[in-house]
């Protein structure tokens, strides 16, 4: 099991990651990068919060895991 402080960290890594990408899509498909970058924002907002739920629920199930 992690803490929740490493979740928390590790979701805002991975949602940096995904901000910086999805800032590039949305500007690509845009070709605005205010509606480039508020597209981002809802994405990463959204995608947060679900890794961290996401996360937690994993971090209970016992399957797959080695007990040494």
């Amino acid at each position: 099991m992690e803490t929740h402080r490493r979740s928390i960290v590790k979701a805002v890594i991975w949602n940096i990651l995904g901000l910086a990408t999805m800032t590039l899509v949305g500007l690509i498909a845009t070709g605005s990068a205010k509606t480039g970058g508020m597209m981002a924002l809802v994405n990463t907002g959204i995608g947060f919060t679900v890794y961290l739920i996401y996360e937690r629920v994993w971090s209970k199930v016992q399957w797959g895991r080695f007990h040494v």
